[in-house]
């Protein structure tokens, strides 16, 4: 899946010019829920992704373009990098007619100023993949927001780790878990949490899961992460190995094929489904033998589905939604991904 991480981008003063703004508006301003259609005006949706060069929000595009070329509306597709970026795009949707927008915040911390900034400009607003957070710290329940069931990914990955360990015949003896963690995000902290958990129940003790926290939740910053635990114990002869995402576990699994741990030593399971696929297609196998996928077809074509039915018929979505994942390997994943339209 997507990278995960998040840059600090003046929240709290953003916030406060935006609720300033927001009182200053003119009375017939269409307000937080918008208003009604006006004859023969074209629905015009936006959808706002912090990394449109990542597979994953690539993804998300492309179903909700197939949302708008079912139902006849435009979508209006934009990077929202940074805070500065996000608030111009708004402002840009504004420009544009828009009348309301779906978007993965690049910080979670901006919620309340992109929700004033919304308010401002009359739009309506979805949030996927990440939830806002308001200023108290606690998740902006307000703004419907569409994320994943990530504790019970995490259990599924967990789950699946065990069950590959005892297919192989592996003694827990001389086998250890690596969990390369970013605790920043509740989401992924849940992932992690929930795997270990999984683990843990079904018989594999849990101190001999061994955690690395990494910087940045790509292939580099699982890297180094996944270094550290392998130094700090080089009397592990077999590995399993699970992260936040896909990237994080590829990260992992890098490091462990350095230090010369072949595939038959590594059973390793990363989440999202996407950016792992070149792995997959590799001759040889490596330790990464599995994943979680996510349903990115309901997070880019539903999530589009829903704004356009609020804009259009005023039916608002629900407040909260989570998707669940699937468990694809090297075998299973070319048709479970065609079945879900994700391959063309």
């Amino acid at each position: 899946m997507r990278t995960l991480q998040r840059s600090a981008v003046l929240v709290g003063a953003l916030a406060l010019c935006l609720s300033a703004l927001v009182g200053c508006q003119r009375a017939g301003n269409r307000g937080t829920s918008g208003a009604a259609l006006k004859p023969g005006e074209k629905v015009k949706v936006g959808f706002i992704v912090k990394m449109p060069e990542e597979p994953w929000f690539q993804y998300e595009w492309k179903f909700g373009q197939k949302c708008a070329d079912k139902y006849g509306f435009q979508l209006i597709k934009i990077a929202g990098p940074d805070g500065e970026k996000v608030l111009a795009a708004i402002d840009n949707l504004a420009a544009q007619g828009a009348q309301g927008f779906v978007i993965c915040t690049p910080d979670v911390r901006l919620g309340p100023a992109i929700a004033a900034k919304a308010k401002a400009k009359g739009l309506k607003l979805f949030s996927v993949d990440d939830r806002f957070v308001g200023s108290d710290g606690k998740p902006m329940k307000d703004v419907p927001y569409m994320g994943i069931a990530a504790a019970d990914i995490g259990r599924t990955v967990g789950k699946a780790l065990y069950e590959e360990m005892k297919r192989r015949g592996w003694p827990l003896e001389g086998t250890a878990a690596m969990a390369i963690t970013f605790d920043e995000l509740e989401t992924t902290k849940q992932r992690t949490d929930g795997a270990t958990e999984a683990l843990v129940a079904a018989g594999f003790p849990k101190d001999r899961t061994y955690r690395g926290a990494e910087k940045t939740t790509d292939v580099p910053g699982s890297h180094e992460a996944a270094n550290v635990v392998l130094t700090q114990h080089p009397e592990v002869k077999r590995w399993l190995i699970f992260s936040v995402n896909d990237e994080g576990v590829m990260g992992a699994v890098r490091a462990t094929e350095i230090r010369g741990f072949s595939a038959k030593d590594v059973i390793a399971i990363g989440i999202g489904g996407i950016s792992c696929v070149p792995e997959f297609q590799k001759k040889k196998p490596t330790g990464f033998c599995a994943t979680c996928l996510i349903n990115c077809v309901r997070h880019g074509y539903e999530t589009t589905e829903y704004m356009y039915k609020w804009v259009k018929e005023g039916k608002e979505p629900p407040k909260y939604t989570l998707t669940q994942g699937t468990i694809i390997t090297r075998d299973t994943w070319h048709k479970v991904m065609k079945d879900r339209g994700m391959l063309d």
